[in-house]
């Protein structure tokens, strides 16, 4: 018996000694973190014909037993304030949110700077030049990297009336948004000749609030690239250089869900 417990104790031995089986592909980096979300509070914007966020307090006080307890019930719609779009969004049978593999939420940034462009047009849509003008400079964008569109709209937040063109609510209110966003012909450029993760952008939508058939979610969800909206601090991002992690509440069978984003910043 001796024995057999001295060779079971040498069994395990070896197997906490042994190497693991897989390892991340890359060491996790250093740098200065970058806090890409918005808060969630009673200045969110949400869609116009979106359910706002809601907190309702349950407790806030010292108990009858003299500890402090706080705790609060909460409501929202899946597609408001900092949030993931799953690709379920627009296409259907392709990914919900909590099928969407976990590198594809995290990776290095590419950021790709159109803020002048939009500050003189608000209905701006990223095009295809701006893009490859990027390349001009900084290279092809790297294979597997989330491409992040820095508008500079996330300075509007929390006025919904700058950021989205209207503070109407409702259906009524769809036809008067106006804010910047990826044009279709560029998402196809990028199914069809790049290899990213997924799109952000520090708008409401991928799609500028002008459209009406939203052809960019639905050429890039069919091909299960999901989308990230209402980014912020993109300004204190470099062109390229920057690593990004993006991870949703993990909601089963979910169409979209809020994300808390951060950015590690290399320190030069």
């Amino acid at each position: 018996m001796r024995t057999h417990l001295l060779a079971v104790v040498a069994l395990l031995a070896a197997a906490c000694s042994a190497p693991p089986t897989s390892s991340p592909s890359t060491a996790f980096p250093a740098g200065a973190l970058v806090d890409l979300s918005h808060p969630y509070d009673d200045r969110t914007i949400f869609w116009p014909t979106a359910e706002p966020f809601r907190l309702e307090k349950v407790a806030d006080g010292v108990t009858d037993k003299g500890y402090y307890y706080a705790a609060n019930n909460l409501a929202l719609a899946e597609h408001g304030g900092t949030h993931l779009d799953a690709p379920a969004h627009f296409a259907q049978g392709r990914w919900r949110v909590d099928e969407i593999p976990l590198d594809r939420l995290m990776g290095e940034a590419v950021v790709v700077d159109v803020s002048a462009a939009c500050d003189a047009q608000p209905d701006y849509q990223v095009t295809v030049e701006d893009l490859q003008r990027w390349e001009q400079v900084n290279g092809r964008i790297p294979e597997g990297a989330l491409l992040l569109l820095r508008t500079g709209f996330s300075r509007r937040w929390p006025d919904a009336a700058r950021y989205l063109g209207t503070a109407e609510r409702g259906p009524d209110a769809v036809p008067k948004l106006h804010f910047p966003g990826l044009h279709p012909d560029a998402a196809r450029w990028i199914a069809s000749n790049r290899s990213i993760k997924a799109l952000g952008i520090d708008t409401a939508s991928i799609d500028y609030g002008q459209s009406t058939v939203f052809e960019t979610h639905r050429i890039l969800y069919e091909r299960d690239i999901p989308g990230l909206e209402n980014l912020t601090n993109l300004d204190r991002l470099p062109a390229l250089g920057a690593w990004v992690v993006a991870l949703p509440m993990k909601i089963g069978g979910g169409s979209g869900a809020p994300v808390r984003a951060v950015a590690i910043v290399p320190i030069e």
